[in-house]
């Protein structure tokens, strides 16, 4: 059993920074690619960023772009989420996800394209 963990979230105020790291547990395997999603209160999971571990390729949703910044310590089988400039707009519940290392399409931004998934940390930013 792989069991994933994030760590990181709090209350901060707008224009802060926080940052976010993911890691796994249990069950050895090879990764191909881990992800951040967010869902707010009454919306929808959405993408936030995600990195492929072999060659360190990043994808980011357009609302962050600029913003986060998406990291990988293989060493540590840890994933960061870096978040500076942080809006009200941010809050929502982070979800880390990691896909296995095998075929098939991988499309970062959909959720069956990740095979585990954290419990997710809040994080808030209030005005």
């Amino acid at each position: 059993q792989v069991r994933v963990v994030e760590a990181g979230g709090g209350l901060v105020r707008a224009g802060d920074s926080l940052r976010l790291s993911c890691t796994t547990s249990g069950r050895a395997f090879n990764s191909y690619a881990w992800g951040w999603f967010r869902q707010a209160p009454g919306k929808e999971r959405e993408f936030v960023a995600a990195i492929v571990v072999v060659g360190g390729s990043t994808y980011y949703a357009e609302s962050v772009k600029g913003r986060f910044a998406v990291s990988m310590n293989n060493a540590e089988n840890t994933m960061y989420l870096q978040m500076d400039t942080l809006k009200p707009e941010d809050t929502a519940v982070y979800y880390c996800a990691v896909r296995g290392y095998y075929g098939g399409t991988y499309r970062y931004k959909e959720r069956d394209s990740y095979d585990y998934w954290g419990q997710g940390s809040q994080v808030t930013v209030s005005t």
